[in-house]
């Protein structure tokens, strides 16, 4: 039987050990087995329960229009078990000048599709609604060749709708969520949705309207299914975010996995590959799958191929942390009639963002008590990482009571860390992953996934996976039907 060997068992490499399992469930004599430096499996996702509490430490949710965590589910038998965000109560705070204001709707990433909401908002002066109204007339960016040039997430929308559009609505927005530096971001790498909008429609505003336009044509071709479970922007699982990993384990085997035993080298033999694992010990394999963070991936690729490891030395990354808080409903004192707040980071705030996760995610908090979830760090501020964990509850805390107006004192706080966990897509992002993929494709057995290379979100991170064991069983003449059967729609 051949076996390959996975390095890392977050979401990615989970992704693969599974599809490996479905080949071998096909007839095919292949197997895995998978390394994982800590004691528990699923990575970033990692779900605790306190009190009747469900509290996700890292990711709480997926894109619903991305399909690959949909498909996973329908494997699985747990799609039953996505879990919609309650639009009923849906609202979106942002800290601006020190006020609370509502995203204005219609807002479509940091474009206005609707003119009544974003004349009337107070989020942005009358001078920083007319230069973002500028949109409309602004021509696209000239690119010689016709091709699409990249820039950064700052230079694009400073350029196209101003400063304050930026610092009040594009950073907390985009910025934010990938705990990214817009003056650095790549937006090829992260968003080349907006690079081809401009040339194909001429602007944001213009190109945002047709797409909230077409969603709407959409919706109304397709109506939900009567009974049928809501299609909202976010989806989560009941039981939080881990239900989804630990059922990704558990179909691929855990007899096959091996948490708390890390991966020290590796290195190529005739036919096949040798890690080294922090126990002493080595294990033979004929392929080996690195799902782990690109900056761990570099030092165990370096003494094979300096190339891919000079470009994973180019990819960044930034810590962070949540901390989850709990209260009694009604000693909180604010309306939790919203989904959370946004702070740019011009309002100089220790806190990035708060989720009232009790309120997004039904079920989330047992009756008469709430969840909220702070999220602090970020490129901008890493000093605050080397805090200790009761002193980021108490920050956190401090923060939401001066922002959000939080009284009563918490029933609990829960803080997960991630250290160095997100990866920053800079200016030369996609070159450095070029290089990667184009150097480790020439070398057979081996493959890298994860979140470093194309997209952070969990469903692009899944695919990683999935795309690693299928270059891994195309150099071994291996073809599932599941890859060469197209796409059906899941959701």
């Amino acid at each position: 039987m051949r076996k390959i060997i996975i390095v890392g068992g977050g979401i990615a490499g989970l992704a693969a050990a599974y599809k490996v399992a479905r080949a071998a469930e096909t007839g095919e004599d292949v197997g895995f087995v998978l390394f994982e430096k800590d004691a528990r499996l699923g990575g970033k996702i990692a779900t605790e329960f306190v009190d009747g509490f469900t509290v996700d430490g890292g990711p709480d949710c997926f894109l619903t229009e991305k399909p690959a965590v949909h498909r996973i589910a329908k494997m699985l038998d747990i799609f039953d078990q996505e879990l919609p965000t309650d639009d009923s109560r849906k609202r979106t705070y942002i800290l601006s000048r020190g006020r609370l204001h509502d995203l204005p709707d219609g807002v479509m990433m940091f474009a206005p599709t609707k003119f009544w909401p974003f004349a009337t908002t107070g989020l942005f002066s009358w001078p920083g609604k007319i230069r973002m109204g500028m949109d409309l007339f602004i021509k696209p960016k000239q690119v010689s060749g016709g091709g699409i040039e990249d820039e950064t997430l700052e230079s694009f929308v400073v350029r196209r709708m101003g400063r304050e559009c930026l610092d009040r609505l594009a950073e907390p927005l985009v910025g934010g969520v990938h705990a990214s530096d817009p003056a650095k971001m790549s937006l090829a790498a992260t968003f080349p949705r907006l690079l081809e909008m401009e040339q194909n429609y001429g602007g944001m505003i213009k190109g945002f309207s047709a797409a909230r336009k077409k969603v709407a044509e959409m919706r109304k071709k397709y109506p939900p299914k009567p009974g049928a479970k809501p299609r909202t922007f976010f989806t989560s699982f009941e039981g939080g975010m881990q239900r989804l990993t630990d059922a990704m384990a558990d179909a691929a085997g855990r007899h096959s996995m091996r948490p708390g035993v890390a991966v020290t080298g590796i290195s190529q033999r005739p036919g096949g590959w040798v890690v080294d694992l922090d126990d002493g010990t080595r294990v033979e394999g004929d392929a080996v799958i690195l799902a782990t963070e690109s900056w761990a991936a570099e030092t165990l690729v370096r003494p094979i191929d300096t190339g891919i490891a000079d470009a994973l030395s180019g990819i960044t990354h930034s810590s962070s942390a949540t901390v989850s808080l709990a209260f009694e409903e009604s000693e909180i004192g604010i309306d939790m009639n919203a989904f959370g707040v946004l702070c740019p980071l011009i309002e100089g705030r220790l806190l990035m963002a708060a989720t009232l996760s009790s309120t997004k995610w039904p079920g989330r908090a047992p009756k008469g008590k709430v969840l909220v979830r702070g999220f602090v760090g970020g490129p901008h501020n890493q000093a605050i990482m080397a805090e200790s964990d009761e002193r980021l509850a108490e920050i956190v805390l401090g923060e939401l009571r001066d922002v959000l107006g939080v009284q009563g004192e918490p029933l609990f706080s829960k803080v997960f860390r991630w250290e160095k966990g997100m990866p920053q897509y800079t200016i030369g992002h996609l070159d450095r992953v070029e290089t990667i993929e184009r150097s480790s494709a020439v070398m057979p057995g081996l493959a890298l996934a994860g979140g470093s290379y194309r997209g952070v979100g969990l469903p692009n991170c899944v695919e990683s996976g999935e795309r690693a064991v299928s270059k891994i069983l195309g150099e071994w003449d291996i073809t599932l039907a599941e890859d060469t059967e197209e796409q059906k729609r899941y959701y």
